[in-house]
């Protein structure tokens, strides 16, 4: 019996996912853009590369073949990476850079008498070419930084399946599908600073250094799409800052204002135990507008975050008690 299965991160740059005003510039002039979000399940991988609405797709796919005593006869690698394009707008010209593909990295898989667990690596640089500081003349390179994600598939012999990603470059965004091209998991960091300057080389798995990756479980669909209204064209947000263990909000504070959180990880603690965990797209502190104004979590940041600080006023007190029960749920374990 053949057992076939997979997974897939695709990389994206959200809008907010720079914020030094030297590199977001060529965004908000409009030569470069960002991408709109992913949606949740993937129709047409192909159809997207071809529509430039990701940057990288690392598709792992693995298969083994199992006797009837469930015994592994053999096994190999079926999947592969799709790279994008850089699309630049100069004036009414609009200009394609093609990704420039790496060879995809594919680890001898580790078989055990029960299982089959491949790794494959897949990415490349960017199409466009930038400009980069270094320590010998002429001082400065024209390269272009190196993205990437590494996956995890575990194939068993009853036909279950683990999948993880587990690592990938700083920046853009990693969304993780599994095998029915659902979405299952995000990264919750992403450090365009980090990235764009160090992010060449060695500095990258087809130099033998990978970046650990900061996953967070797949917000709520209300969420998303709440996050959406609130976040709308026109709209003006502040937004704050956060250093990893500083706090956003704390346990009985009043408070009337919503969150939205675009990037990093922050853990909800009620009576100093730990409740939970959240990760970009998250929609925060919905409660106390519903229990009295006074907050019933202290929310503390994990790693650096940048949350938007909205007005929950506009929220409607239904949608408010639906994603405070989802939250419930959630952190229940449910």
């Amino acid at each position: 019996m053949r057992i076939e299965s997979s997974v897939t991160a695709i990389s994206w740059i959200p809008s907010e996912a720079i914020s030094k005003a030297s590199f977001k510039a060529p965004f908000e002039i409009g030569i470069a853009h960002y991408d709109e979000p992913l949606p949740d399940h993937i129709d047409d991988i192909i159809e997207l590369r071809d529509n430039d609405k990701f940057r990288f797709a690392n598709v792992l796919r693995a298969w083994i073949n199992v006797n009837d005593a469930n015994e592994i006869l053999d096994y190999g690698y079926s999947g592969g990476s799709l790279i994008g394009s850089t699309r630049l707008h100069l004036g009414k010209k609009e200009l394609d850079f093609s990704a420039i593909a790496y060879p995809d990295i594919q680890r001898e898989p580790v078989v055990t008498p029960t299982s089959v667990t491949f790794v494959q690596t897949g990415g490349g640089a960017t199409g466009a070419p930038a400009p980069r500081r270094v320590n010998r003349p002429p001082f400065m390179q024209w390269r272009a930084p190196t993205a990437w994600s590494t996956l995890s598939l575990t194939i068993h012999v009853d036909g279950t399946v683990d999948r993880e990603l587990i690592g990938a470059s700083p920046f853009p965004r990693h969304w993780v599908y599994d095998d029915k091209n659902d979405l299952t998991a995000k990264t919750g960091l992403i450090d365009f600073t980090e990235w764009f300057r160090h992010a060449f080389d060695n500095h990258s798995p087809w130099g033998d250094e990978d970046s650990p990756a900061f996953v967070t479980t797949v917000e709520t669909a209300l969420e998303r799409e709440l996050s959406k209204t609130l976040m709308r064209e026109g709209a003006k947000p502040k937004y704050k800052k956060l250093k990893q263990g500083e706090q956003l909000v704390a346990q009985g504070d009043k408070g009337d204002e919503m969150f939205l959180l675009l990037d990093g990880i922050l853990e909800a603690v009620v009576d100093g135990e730990t409740v939970g965990e959240m990760g970009p797209g998250a929609m925060l502190g919905e409660r106390s507008l519903i229990e009295g104004g006074n907050r019933t979590a202290t929310l503390r940041a994990m790693t650096k975050a940048r949350v938007a600080v909205l007005d929950g006023s506009n929220v409607a007190p239904e949608v408010l008690s639906e994603l405070a029960e989802g939250h419930k749920r959630e952190n229940a374990g449910e």
